[in-house]
């Protein structure tokens, strides 16, 4: 009686549904299309910067989530480890005469997607880079290589840059000029930086990312371009996810809404995955988690503490549609293939809408009030048609 009591404890066991939660979690990471940007460069040459821009996170914020994964090297899974959108790989080594790239060429040359190698304009002590990245280059040879020469002001100081962005797309490719003594610093340095880097690269963008203090106009100088060459070298699942996290993010202006939304997306996409399983009923006992998960973490960051109380007075208030589109989800899954697309499109929309419907929620509470039930549920209900047709588009 006592061991039967014990395997009934354990079966119902919050612990023991965490711990199936999280294995489950960690399936679908590998399983979900993350794009990993192996960031080669020496310190100082803006690879922080580049991160930023891509992710709209803070400097702060990278900087602690970057963790050590080799010696030399760190891995930063944007916007958390447990659902990430985007992984930065950073080698920050080569600066060191003993690094040794054999040990992180091992650790991701079979999976990172694409490199991207930084190089201040003005710096032309490349020789290590350089010896280091032809390794790269044999090592995988058909893996993209983007080229970043950054801070381009240092080369016209307490000046603005050049406008329209004056450099072609083809800058790896295009015949560089016989004569240099009639060039300005910048295209002299230039020119010298693709002489030693074309025959590694597949592209050169010439960028500089800024802060606004900084007084430039155009803070994200080339990072436009920086966007455009990722997508286009990215395999096309890899891309989508970037250009959805650009897409969905440019237009806000609530700071809050803004960082919290490639929360809600990267919980979207495990929720999606989660919902494409072709075993009806499966993901109903897996989805709950994955929502809790992500209502606790919008309920931290925006400094709300989510009592079992108010997360039921405001689930409850969008419960009934919720229970009906789940049950109608499981009941889809029983048409080969059709109803797991349909499955993962409904949980990756409701979980979606939920996120935003809770972000409307603790918005609200910052400005002083606290919305009303019936117009919760329609900001959710708008949320949820608008995200389902966003995730049928895809």
């Amino acid at each position: 009686m006592g061991a039967m009591l014990d395997r009934l404890k354990l079966m119902f066991s919050s612990r023991r549904r965490q711990a199936e939660l999280q294995a489950h979690l960690d399936r679908l990471r590998h399983r979900l299309p993350v794009p990993i940007f192996w960031l080669f460069g020496k310190t100082q040459t803006g690879k922080t910067s580049v991160v930023k821009f891509l992710t709209g996170a803070e400097e702060a914020e990278i900087g602690h989530g970057f963790q050590p994964c080799t010696r030399f090297s760190r891995r930063y899974l944007f916007p958390t480890p447990e659902a990430p959108l985007l992984t930065f790989l950073d080698t920050r080594g080569l600066d060191e005469p003993d690094y040794d790239p054999s040990e992180d060429i091992d650790q991701f040359n079979e999976v990172a997607h694409v490199v991207v190698v930084t190089v201040r304009v003005l710096d032309h002590a490349q020789e290590n880079v350089l010896r280091l990245l032809r390794e790269i280059r044999r090592a995988q040879p058909r893996r993209p290589i983007v080229l970043l020469l950054t801070c381009l002001h240092e080369a016209y100081p307490q000046q603005q840059h050049p406008m329209p962005y004056p450099f072609p797309k083809d800058l790896a490719t295009a015949p560089l000029p016989e004569e240099t003594s009639n060039l300005s610093p910048l295209e002299r340095s230039m020119v010298e930086q693709r002489r030693r880097f074309a025959p590694l690269v597949d592209r050169i963008i010439p960028i500089d990312l800024t802060r606004p203090e900084e007084g430039f106009a155009e803070p994200n100088y080339g990072g436009e371009e920086l966007k455009a060459a990722l997508l286009e070298l990215l395999p096309e699942a890899f891309g989508q996810t970037l250009k959805t996290l650009g897409d969905a993010t440019r237009e806000l202006r609530d700071i809050y809404a803004r960082h919290a939304l490639p929360h809600i997306l990267a919980y979207s996409s495990l929720a999606a995955a989660t919902g494409a399983i072709p075993i009806p009923w499966v993901d109903l006992l897996i989805l709950p988690g994955i929502q809790t998960r992500m209502v606790h973490h919008l309920a931290r960051y925006y400094g709300q503490p989510l009592t079992a109380e108010r997360f039921i007075e405001i689930a409850s208030t969008l419960g009934l549609g919720m229970l009906v589109r789940q049950a109608s989800r499981e009941v889809m899954k029983f048409i080969p293939y059709v109803g797991s697309v349909a499955g993962g499109v409904l949980a990756g929309a409701s979980t979606f809408a939920l996120g935003k419907a809770f972000c409307f929620y603790y918005s609200a509470v910052h400005e002083g009030h606290v919305p009303r039930p019936e117009e919760l549920k329609r900001y959710y209900q708008e949320e949820l048609l608008a995200a389902e047709r966003k995730w049928v588009g895809q």
